[in-house]
């Protein structure tokens, strides 16, 4: 048998984790191969996730601003018999332009690309089979492994991927459904709920926890969940433990909860969450193992127990993000090769891709209060903003969570039209550790949705001026 090619570093998955790791090493002059085995690099984010969703949410958005700003004056109604795949003509497109984008970068940092599927023969030793069945054997010094998730699919849920869906084939369907039921109240499962709903099916979110999205700030929520509710024929049930799920052989799904409701729909989506792509990768031969929950254990460089072993992305659990996920690549290989980590790239925002979007970076009012004893909240909701109601974004709303004393910002929260992208507004003013005063004296665009941090800044310092003058008089 001839010796294994020799590598510097060896990356086993091409998505935002993977694809980051391996332009960090390739920069710092190491030499690259990335195993692949998606015929096209990018990974499931690219292929089945955020690009393929996203793009149907774009339609999703500009249908149903239509339907909210000229309902009143133009019927306007999707045909019954409406093809999923009409409301995603760019999709192709969009995926085809990433994927050349991605390949060129690798192509053009000198990093190799193998199609294949990965197992650890040792530590350091990775075999590759080919889809003809050929191998070949690869040797690296370092190794990451960012090989994604998939959908986690209960055994009790009877998923045939033409009824009954998973959050990897749900855009498989044929046609837009009049009616869905959603089994999950996570990220995947509310930016899906709350799409399908903005397109016009009826759509009821069923979870155990009592909310959906139980990490957000609360006072967001009442307006995400206000927002959902507001869609005809559309509802979340909390609390609700699913006894069965059956496909009636005609027309319709029937899902039975614990409680004795019966629900049915003409399609289902189980989104109950995801599992670490480990399957096949033989970690044990690495001296590996999963934790309980199914992840790949790591410290906070994302290095596994195995020291010159990384684990990236989805595979190591929350936040699973893809925003997070190129962080932790960069991360991994810095700390492989003693490289500066960087300043400030803890605060990272979340961004959830629901209608309307949500997004949240630092401390939650609940925990800034844990933490510091007290702080000031601003609001700003955007119908007191031009732009809010020329945009018909009514129900959006941006909070700024303060610290008492030194009044820097230590978080924002944001539901509404653009959330995802002013964000970042409040992320630039932490990572300078500014405090609130700096949103007052300054000049926006007008109108915009920016001016809410004005006003939930000067909300914040009329908080502190009414504190003053009550001291004042004590």
């Amino acid at each position: 048998m001839s010796d294994p090619e020799k590598w510097d570093v060896v990356v086993i998955g091409s998505g935002p984790a993977g694809q980051k790791a391996a332009v960090q090493a390739a920069k710092n002059g190491r030499s690259v191969c990335v195993v692949e085995r998606e015929i096209g690099v990018g990974g499931a984010c690219v292929h089945r996730g955020t690009i393929p969703s996203k793009t149907l949410r774009e339609t999703a958005v500009y249908l149903s601003g239509f339907r909210s700003r000229l309902s009143h004056h133009v019927q306007f109604e999707l045909p019954s018999d409406l093809q999923l795949a009409s409301l995603m003509d760019r999709m192709e497109a969009v995926v085809t332009a990433h994927v050349a984008f991605q390949r060129a970068q690798l192509e053009r940092n000198g990093i190799r690309q193998i199609h294949g599927r990965a197992r650890f023969l040792d530590a350091h030793t990775i075999q590759v089979e080919s889809i003809h069945g050929a191998t070949r054997r690869l040797a690296a010094d370092v190794v990451v492994i960012a090989t994604g998730s998939r959908p986690r699919t209960p055994p009790e849920i009877p998923i045939d991927h033409e009824h009954v869906f998973d959050s990897d084939s749900i855009l498989s369907m044929a046609y837009l459904p009049k009616s869905l039921v959603v089994l999950g109240a996570g990220v995947i499962a509310s930016e899906y709920a709350t799409i399908f709903a903005a397109l016009g099916c009826h759509v009821t979110m069923v979870d155990r926890g009592e909310r959906p999205l139980g990490f957000m700030d609360s006072e967001i929520l009442d307006r995400f969940v206000h927002a959902f509710q507001a869609n005809p024929g559309c509802t979340f049930v909390g609390g609700a433990k699913v006894a069965s799920v059956q496909w009636n052989g005609v027309d319709t799904v029937v899902t039975k909860l614990g409680n004795g409701w019966e629900l049915k729909s003409e399609k289902l989506l189980c989104a109950l969450g995801r599992v670490a792509n480990v399957d096949g990768l033989c970690i044990e031969a690495a001296g590996l193992a999963t934790n309980e929950r199914g992840h790949v254990p790591v410290d906070a460089d994302c290095r596994t127990a195995v020291g010159h072993i990384f684990a990236v992305g989805d595979v190591i659990g929350p936040p699973s993000l893809a925003s997070a996920s190129m962080e932790q690549g960069r991360r991994a290989m810095c700390a492989a090769f003693d490289l500066p980590r960087g300043v400030g790239n803890d605060c990272i925002p979340s961004g959830i891709y629901t209608i309307p979007e949500m997004s949240c970076i630092g401390l939650n009012e609940a925990d800034a209060r844990k933490k510091f004893g007290d702080c000031f909240v601003g609001r700003a909701k955007f119908a007191e903003l031009a732009r809010g109601q020329i945009a018909n974004a009514v129900d959006g709303m941006l909070k700024l969570v303060v610290e008492p004393q030194s009044l820097r910002i230590v978080g924002c929260q944001v539901v509404g039209e653009g959330a995802t992208e002013l964000v970042h507004l409040a992320q630039m003013a932490m990572l300078a550790e500014m405090d609130v005063r700096v949103f007052v004296d300054r000049i926006y665009n007008f109108p915009t949705l920016a001016e809410a941090y004005r006003v939930a800044a000067l909300d914040v310092l009329g908080q502190l001026a009414q504190r003053a003058q009550v001291a004042g008089r004590v």
